[in-house]
C-alpha cells in the first residue's frame, strides 16, 4: 500500500481522504492515480477488488445503495467521494453524499438522466441544437416494423436504459435488427432506433462542475468482442489514447459544438451536471456528432488516459466537486501514447466462467476489473472483463509492444482478447470522412 502524505504536510488541497465507490478496472485506474498526489493523506476503495486492495483501504458497501454510501462515507470520515459506475449515480447516490454535506465527484440523479435514459439525452440534444444520429423510440412491438422501415440500410438499435454497453446492435440485416429489439420490448425496455453514423469513433472525457468544461485527452474504444470488430458488443475490449489520426482542432470543437451546449442546457433544467461528462463521438463526413453521452468516467478509456496525466488527479476532482474548476491552471500530460487490452473470462461477453486462478495479476500495467482474493489467498476471476493490461510508450507501437508484452506474462484459464486494440491507428490506417 503506497505512503500517503503526512497530515501535518502543507497541499494546495483542502481534501486528504478520498473514497472511491466502485470495483472495475477503472476504480483501480482511480485509486492509482489518487494516491500519486502528494495532498491525499487516506485513500479507500468499496467493495473494490483484488487490485485496488494493494492500492487503497478496502470497505464493504452496497454502492447503489445512497443511504448505505452516505453511512459509510461519515463514517469513514471522507472528505470527497468519487463515484466511478454508472449505477449508483443513476441511482441517486451521489445526491444522498452531497445532501450529507461531503463533497461528491459525481452528478446527481437528475443530470445522470443523460446516461440513464437515450430518450431524455436526445431530447437535450435536440433543444441544445447538438449534432447527433435521427432516432425514434419504439416501446409497443407492434408498431417496429413500420419504424424499423424508417431506418437502415444499416441498423442501430439501443436498449433506452442503462446497459453496460451491451444493449446495442449495430447490423446490416434487418432480421437481425428486430430480432434484438424484440428481445428488449419482451423485457419491458423502450427501443431506441439510431440512422448509422459514418466515421470513426472516438471518446471525449470532460471535467464538468455545472458551467466550467476542462476536456482531457481523446481515446478511442473497442466494443466488439473480436478482432477486426467481429462478434457481439461488450463493456469495451481495449482502448488507447492519445488518437494521431483526429483531426486538428478537434477537441476544441467538440467542446464548443456540444459539451457546452448540452451542460448550459442542463443547467435551463434544473439538473446542472457536476462530474465528468463523456462525449462518444462518430467523425462523420459533416462533422462530430454524438452517439451517446455517459454521466462518468469510461471503462476501458479511463485506463489510458489517466496513465498519461499528469496534472495530479485528487485536485481536479475536488475542484469539481466544489466548483472550483475555473481555478485550476491548464492540464499537463506526459509525451507519448497508451494502450490497454482487456483480459475476459471464458464465455464472455454471455455468461463468464468465474474463480479460475489468476496469476501475473501483480505485475506493473496490470488493473483488476472482475477480480477477488479468495481465502487462501489466492486471486480468482470474479467477472467478465478480469484484466484491464496497461502498456505505455514514446508511440501507440511502443505502447502496443508493452501492452501485450505483459499481456503474455498474465494467465487465465480460457481467457480472451483482442489481439488489434490500436493496431490501425499505429499503423497510421484510420482517416475520418472528412481527410
Amino acid at each position: 500500500m503506497p505512503k500517503f502524505a503526512d497530515a501535518g504536510r502543507p497541499t494546495t488541497l483542502l481534501c486528504v481522504r478520498v473514497l472511491v465507490i466502485g470495483s472495475g478496472a477503472r476504480e483501480h485506474a482511480l485509486v492509482l492515480a489518487v494516491a500519486q498526489d502528494p495532498a491525499v493523506t487516506a485513500l479507500a476503495c468499496a467493495p473494490g477488488n483484488a487490485g485496488t486492495a494493494g492500492v487503497a483501504e478496502q470497505l464493504g458497501v452496497d454502492a447503489v445503495d445512497p443511504e448505505a454510501v452516505t453511512a459509510l462515507a461519515k463514517s469513514w470520515k471522507a472528505d470527497l467521494v468519487v463515484i466511478g459506475p454508472e449505477v449508483p449515480l443513476v441511482a441517486g447516490v451521489a445526491d444522498a453524499v452531497r445532501k450529507a454535506g461531503i463533497a461528491v465527484f459525481g452528478p446527481s440523479a437528475a443530470a445522470a438522466r443523460i446516461e440513464g435514459s437515450k430518450a431524455f439525452a436526445k431530447d437535450v440534444m435536440a433543444a441544445a441544437n447538438v449534432p447527433t444520429a435521427h432516432s425514434e423510440i419504439v416501446d409497443n412491438p407492434a408498431k417496429l416494423d413500420a419504424a424499423l422501415g424508417r431506418f437502415g440500410p444499416t441498423w442501430v438499435v439501443k436498449d433506452d436504459g442503462l446497459a453496460a454497453g451491451k444493449g446495442v446492435v449495430v447490423t446490416p440485416d434487418i432480421d437481425v435488427a428486430r430480432k434484438h429489439a424484440l428481445m428488449l420490448l419482451d423485457g419491458g425496455h423502450p427501443v431506441l432506433l439510431e440512422s448509422f453514423l459514418d466515421g470513426p469513433e472516438a471518446s471525449l472525457f470532460c471535467f464538468v462542475d455545472g458551467k466550467t468544461v476542462v476536456p482531457l485527452l481523446p481515446a478511442q474504444d473497442f466494443k466488439r468482442v473480436g478482432d477486426g470488430d467481429a462478434g457481439p458488443n461488450t463493456g469495451g475490449m481495449g482502448a488507447y489514447a492519445p488518437l494521431p489520426w483526429a483531426p486538428e482542432g478537434l477537441v476544441d470543437e467538440v467542446v464548443r459544438d456540444i459539451v457546452q451546449p448540452v451542460v448550459n442546457e442542463l443547467v435551463k433544467r434544473d439538473s446542472s451536471f457536476s462530474g465528468l461528462l463523456y462525449a462518444g463521438l462518430a467523425l462523420t463526413s459533416e462533422g462530430p456528432s454524438v452517439i451517446e453521452f455517459n454521466c462518468r468516467f469510461g471503462d476501458p478509456e479511463t485506463q489510458v488516459v489517466l496513465a498519461l496525466l499528469r496534472t495530479p488527479l485528487a485536485g481536479l476532482l475536488k475542484a469539481t466537486a466544489t466548483g472550483k474548476l475555473h481555478k485550476q491552471p491548464p492540464l499537463e500530460w506526459d509525451p507519448g501514447a497508451a494502450v490497454t487490452v482487456v483480459v475476459a473470462a471464458d464465455g464472455y461477453p454471455g455468461k463468464p466462467r468465474t474463480g479460475d486462478v489468476i496469476s501475473g495479476g501483480e505485475i506493473e500495467g496490470v488493473l483488476h476489473a472482475g477480480t477477488r482474493r479468495r481465502d487462501d489467498g489466492a486471486v480468482v476471476s470474479a467477472g467478465g472483463r478480469v484484466l484491464s493490461v496497461v502498456g505505455t510508450g514514446k508511440n501507440l507501437k511502443a505502447a502496443r509492444k508493452q501492452a501485450y508484452a505483459t499481456v503474455e506474462r498474465v494467465h487465465l484459464a480460457g481467457s480472451h482478447h483482442r489481439t488489434d486494440i490500436a493496431l490501425l491507428a499505429a499503423k497510421g490506417e484510420i482517416t475520418t470522412p472528412a481527410s
